[in-house]
């Protein structure tokens, strides 16, 4: 198979495996899409974000490593032995269950009466800058999701060598399409997303696609 093929699934899968990971943002995000409030900004801001985070840990880190040759073989096993945890770490929640998410507060009967239509707009433009506010704060300050995002996607893309772009592509695919369909999905997935059998299933499923990454990046 073509390298720049190879490359590309690879950054879909981990990214997406990695991603699919409940957090504060993708708690935000569903929030929203459950609300089915200022759901374009919340995904604009996660998709952007997590480009740039990516094409950050790609031109950097990817770059500094395919520089000094000896480096590779420490992102190689570094990213593997990463990746091996948080695929255990998967397994382990897949086995124990506890997953499952609470929806969010139900959104307030818009037939209510308002106080005027300048009090109406002011209390939308209050409510779109929290949430920008928001989601801004879970993206970029939390060093634990940037260092995912950096330095494991940057370490694993420079294994790649030249095809990392192509790492770097199907990355920014797999986070694009999932802040998309969770964000403006989240209203028809609200039902199995609350139960605690559909979690350890996706969990399962994370593990062993995780695995198969790790072991695909150790043998070359």
């Amino acid at each position: 198979m073509d390298q720049g093929i190879i490359a590309l699934l690879s950054g879909f899968g981990l990214c997406l495996g990695l991603i699919l990971s409940i957090g504060a943002q993708n708690a935000v995000v569903l929030r929203q899409g459950l609300r089915r409030e200022h759901v374009g900004i919340v995904v604009l801001v996660c998709v952007v974000s997590d480009a740039i985070l990516q094409a950050i840990g790609v031109a950097g880190v990817a770059t500094l490593v395919t520089s000094h040759p000896w480096l590779e073989t420490v992102a190689r096993w570094a990213g593997a032995a990463f990746i091996v945890g948080f695929a255990l770490l998967s397994a382990r929640r897949a086995w124990r269950g506890g997953g499952s998410l609470e929806a969010a507060p139900e959104v307030a009967d818009a037939s209510e009466p308002a106080a005027g239509g300048v009090a109406v707009a002011t209390r939308a433009r209050s409510g779109r800058l929290a949430t920008l506010a928001t989601i801004l704060a879970v993206t970029w300050l939390n060093p634990h999701a940037i260092v995912e995002t950096t330095v494991v996607l940057g370490s694993v893309a420079a294994t790649h060598g030249d095809a990392r772009w192509w790492f770097l592509a199907g990355g920014i695919a797999a986070s694009t399409l999932w802040f998309v369909g969770f964000g403006y999905g989240a209203r028809f997935l609200a039902p199995l997303l609350r139960t605690e059998r559909a979690w350890r299933i996706l969990d399962g499923a994370i593990a062993v696609v995780m695995l198969v990454i790790a072991v695909t990046l150790v043998t070359g």
